[in-house]
């Protein structure tokens, strides 16, 4: 009987491409999410999708269905992809099942996650990271109004980049409210070409890495695009993975990079977790093996896309930009990571979920993205061991 592995954040094309990979492994992936996560749900190479409450929203019954479906899965290794991480580590941790949760030690987990932690752990390590300062109130703040065209500004605890500001007016600045609960750092402006990158380690060690950049993103600053790097850079930025790796120990590491005038490598943050990166793997059984510890892998040379997102943010771009040809390219050429060959369906999945979290956000009144991850996201505070 095939091992079992469960998959949590089943909303994230990631955890689609994981899936795949583990079963191509010879496992039986299951997957799970607080949102319906059709983009899984309608796939018929991942594996079933199993609902539970929010960790954000009703904690307490995230807690049960969570021990719930441990209890009835006994999975052999549980593999996080979004910032559930932090909630299903804490549980994890107060069961004592820490060493099935593919995931960094909780302190570990947090200073790679927090901005200004994170700087100060590559400057301990000897790795490039532009000067970055904790801001806790205005009076901070307003010592550095008169650098800010120098700096760039955003919360300790963020994503996707919707909070960011880059080189921003006083009036810009004048709205930002840091307090100790609500941290922001102010970061040394570094010109370049933004890249990322992605690593699995095991006790320190890489076992699988790709290193890219895209050249199609949402106005947040998202990817839909994952063009792999020459391999010159990938070679330089490899050794910026490994020396993370021995400090993250368990887990998956995803760094975002800025690449100088000069082509100096600067580290801005890191998450603990899966991000797109999994997808040049190319639902790969090797990368499935490399995740749960029992070989290495290599990544494709290809570039691949979401579709959906190519087709309805990458085309309005493509046209008012002029990039027209490019777009056709990317298509013809790239490969999907939504679809897969006899499996059609995440494609829709991935529409039904656009449009439920699009409803959310005006339910709400947050942003897309803010709606896409509020009710498992991990902003700072520690997250109580459940009873």
């Amino acid at each position: 009987m095939a091992e079992r592995v469960l998959i949590t954040g089943a909303r994230a094309v990631a955890a689609l491409d994981i899936a795949r990979s583990l079963r191509a492994a010879g496992y039986e992936p299951h997957l799970a999410d607080c949102s319906p996560a059709w983009v899984a749900r309608l796939s018929r190479t991942a594996g079933p999708v199993h609902r539970h409450a929010s960790p954000v929203e009703h904690p307490a019954a995230f807690a049960r269905e969570i021990r719930g479906l441990i209890k009835r899965l006994d999975p052999v290794r549980i593999v996080p992809t979004c910032e559930e991480v932090f909630h299903l580590a804490a549980l994890a941790e107060a069961d004592g099942i820490s060493d099935r949760v593919f995931a960094p030690p909780p302190d570990r987990r947090a200073t790679l996650h927090a901005k200004d932690r994170f700087a100060a752990l590559c400057g301990r390590l000897g790795l490039p990271v532009p000067d970055t300062a904790r801001i806790t109130d205005r009076a901070a703040l307003e010592a550095l109004s008169g650098e800010a065209a120098d700096h760039v500004f955003k919360p300790v605890w963020s994503r996707f980049g919707t909070r960011t500001l880059i080189a921003p007016t006083p009036a810009a600045l004048a709205a930002v409210t840091p307090s100790p609960a609500a941290p922001w750092i102010a970061q040394r402006r570094i010109v370049g070409e933004e890249v990322s990158f992605h690593a699995v380690c095991h006790e320190g060690r890489v076992t699988a890495f790709c290193a890219y950049g895209s050249d199609w993103r949402l106005s947040g600053g998202a990817s839909y695009v994952f063009r792999p790097l020459p391999p010159e850079m990938t070679v330089r930025l490899r050794p910026m993975a490994e020396a993370l790796a021995t400090f993250a120990g368990t887990g998956q590491i995803a760094c975002d990079v800025l690449i100088d005038g000069d082509g100096q490598p600067w580290l801005i943050e890191c998450n603990p977790r899966a991000t797109s990166g999994v997808h040049l793997f190319a639902r790969s059984a090797e990368f499935g093996r490399a995740l749960m510890g029992r070989g290495d892998a290599e990544p494709a040379t290809a570039t691949r896309h979401l579709s959906p997102a190519l087709w309805l943010h990458g085309l309005p771009t493509a046209l008012s930009d002029g990039r027209l040809a490019a777009w056709r390219a990317q298509g013809q050429q790239g490969f999907d990571a939504v679809a897969a060959p006899g499996d059609p369906g995440p494609i829709l999945g991935a529409l039904a979920d656009a449009a439920a979290f699009a409803l959310r956000a005006l339910r709400t009144g947050r942003s897309l993205t803010a709606a896409m991850t509020a009710d498992i996201e991990w902003n700072g505070p520690p997250v109580g061991s459940p009873d």
